[in-house]
């Protein structure tokens, strides 16, 4: 029998045991952290031989392959010596396609790729096309394959997952950009980031398709020096030759071999630019997939958006908050800033920095923010980059401080905009945490202007 351990027990690594233990190996899950109570409930019900709290390095060691959750770097000591003793270790997306024959629609990107990987499958559900939602959103792709399996999966790609895929083939593989983001985990070399986001076209053949933005230099660039036969889909905001989506006298323009239509942009249910090219990218994927046009238009304009993105948190006293915590690199929040009107943006910034280089977000900073809350344990960067660049700037330390501190200098008229820039993990667990703390806190204080 062959054995297989599984590093980290989260959804990926939880649903990568049981597809193991349903093919036969003989599985151990180890994670050196705490596994959630859900997950042990589900390790326990399956008989899965489970540890948490250390790695047992005989035992790991002993496996014929190792399947990594993406969180854990491939620096760790437990990984370097698997790697020294020649073990494969694979993502669990890797893992899972090894017993599948589903389409894949693969989805990767520095910015816009959850939104655009939510808007796909609900434009695939909605048509009644059999589709699973995996990744980094959706339940695990390795428990959906061995216990739910679908006819397409749609699946939000990190660069971390891809770096342990090798075999695995996209039929329709979407890059939405590439800036720089995590170059912490790359040993701050942009190239090496780079070369991990275009793993997404490894394997790939002539009758797969690649979607892309035209107008990305990083994208376009690597794009010229690689060699492969995908059918190419490129979006842009403006008609070129060869874009397959664009936008033209204010109205969503999709060509491609499949079909073709036109909408206009007002009734596109996301607004702003940033999003328009993910309404773009997911168009044209549920083209390529048989979808009718009229289909595609109703789901782009229904589409309910995505939590933790520019996500309306609430108003008070005529001030709107808004909850942009998924926005965890610069280019994100250049986008937020982009979407917002006027120069009474009040935007809160801060949290794990991995490298960033706040430059390109300086100009927008200028012509829309009257006050930036830095919000982090260490603010010393912010501080340093921004001070002189904005009319007002503080220090905070914490969520209640810094909501305070945007209570006290916001006006009616302006917009609280938590974008921040970085990681959330030097004050929570999660951007998700980290967003839906915000939100209650904006209820808070918008229950206690009603009782005062």
């Amino acid at each position: 029998m062959k054995k297989i351990a599984i590093l980290g027990g989260g959804e990926s690594g939880v649903g990568a045991a049981i597809l193991a233990k349903d093919k036969g190996y003989e599985v151990f899950l180890s994670d050196c952290g705490t596994v959630a109570p859900r997950y042990a409930a589900m390790l326990d019900a399956e008989n899965i031989e489970w540890e948490h709290g250390t790695h047992t390095l005989d035992r790991i060691l002993d496996a014929d392959t190792i399947v990594k959750s993406p969180g854990i770097p491939p620096t760790v000591p437990v990984v370097k010596s698997a790697i020294e003793r020649g073990i494969p270790v694979v993502s669990e997306i890797e893992f899972a396609a090894r017993f599948t024959d589903s389409r894949m629609v693969c989805i990767t990107g520095s910015n816009g790729k959850t939104t655009t990987t939510l808007l796909t499958y609900h434009i695939l559900r909605s048509a009644g096309v059999d589709a699973g939602l995996a990744g980094n959103v959706g339940k695990s792709l390795a428990l959906q394959v061995s216990r739910e399996p679908h006819a397409v999966y749609v699946i939000e790609l990190s660069s971390f997952q891809l770096d342990n895929m090798y075999d695995f083939k996209a039929d329709i593989a979407v890059i939405m950009n590439i800036t720089p983001d995590h170059l912490d985990r790359y040993e701050y070399k942009m190239e090496n980031y780079v070369s991990s986001k275009f793993r997404i076209l490894q394997n790939m053949t002539s009758v797969d398709s690649f979607i892309y933005w035209n107008d990305d230099p990083v994208v376009t660039g690597r794009l010229a020096s690689v060699d492969t036969p995908v059918l190419r889909l490129p979006f842009a905001e403006h008609p070129e030759a060869g874009v397959a989506a664009y936008l033209e006298c204010d109205e969503l323009v999709v060509n491609t071999p499949a079909t073709s239509f036109r909408m206009p942009r007002a009734e596109l249910s996301l607004p702003g630019l940033h999003n328009l090219y993910n309404s773009m990218a997911a168009a044209l994927s549920a083209s390529l997939l048989g979808v009718e046009a009229a289909s595609i238009r109703k789901s782009l304009g229904d589409f309910p958006g995505v939590e933790h993105r520019l996500e309306f948190a609430g108003n008070v006293d005529g001030v709107r908050y808004i909850n942009d915590s998924k926005a965890t690199n610069v280019n994100s929040t250049w986008y937020a800033l982009e979407s917002m009107t006027g120069s009474d943006t009040i935007l809160i910034l801060g949290g794990k920095d991995k490298g960033n280089d706040y430059s390109e977000i300086a100009p927008l900073v200028a012509e829309k923010v009257k006050a930036i809350v830095c919000m982090g344990v260490d603010n010393t960067k912010l501080l340093e980059f921004f001070t002189g660049k904005v009319a007002e700037i503080y220090d905070t330390h914490s969520l209640d401080e810094a909501i305070a501190t945007c209570h006290s200098i916001a006006r009616r008229g302006d917009t609280v905009l938590l974008s921040p820039c970085c990681a959330s993990f030097d004050l929570f667990h999660s951007y998700e945490e980290r967003g839906t703390l915000f939100k209650q806190k904006v209820r808070d204080l918008s229950g206690n202007q009603a009782l005062s």
